[in-house]
């Protein structure tokens, strides 16, 4: 993590954490030539306009005071989305049930990506239900080898 994301981390957490807000994610990318900060938030029954802008005005305020980025950034806060990343391990916990992508560091049986119902977490495996055209197999991927993940929203 840089050390800019880390700064802001140490500031929105309190905030989030006096609101009831989960703090999901801290992004400082330049795209362009502008930088942006973006901070993404949550709760259980998802965030709105109004918390956002609450954690906007307030982290605001405090990046003002300590001054962590010396150029000028726009300052984003939203929600992670329907696909939001998961990143820690309790993010895995409470996706258990839900539908999944991975993506792997190595492959795993010749495949780097795999899409299913996440079936359980013990902290090491992820074990998923992936379905292979008309048959169901499931599948475990240790924890250390995941790149990334993230929810996964199906139509069906």
């Amino acid at each position: 993590m840089s050390k800019v994301t880390e700064v802001v981390e140490e500031l929105a957490a309190p905030i989030c954490q006096e609101l009831d807000i989960e703090l999901v994610e801290i992004e400082y990318v330049k795209e362009g030539k502008s930088w942006f900060l973006r901070v993404f938030i949550d709760k259980e029954l998802g965030v709105d306009i109004e918390d956002c802008g609450l954690v906007s005005e307030r982290l605001s305020e405090k990046l003002d005071e300590v001054d962590p980025i010396p150029h000028n950034y726009f300052l984003e806060v939203s929600s992670p989305g329907a696909e939001r990343p998961l990143k820690k391990q309790k993010d895995f916990e409470k996706a258990i049930g839900k539908n999944i992508l991975v993506k792997t560091y190595e492959p795993i049986n010749g495949e780097k990506s795999f899409e299913g119902i996440l079936l359980e977490f013990d902290g090491q495996q992820i074990k998923l239900e992936m379905k292979m055209k008309t048959r169901k197999e499931t599948i475990e991927i240790p924890y250390e080898k995941v790149a990334a993940a993230r929810l996964a929203v199906t139509f069906s």
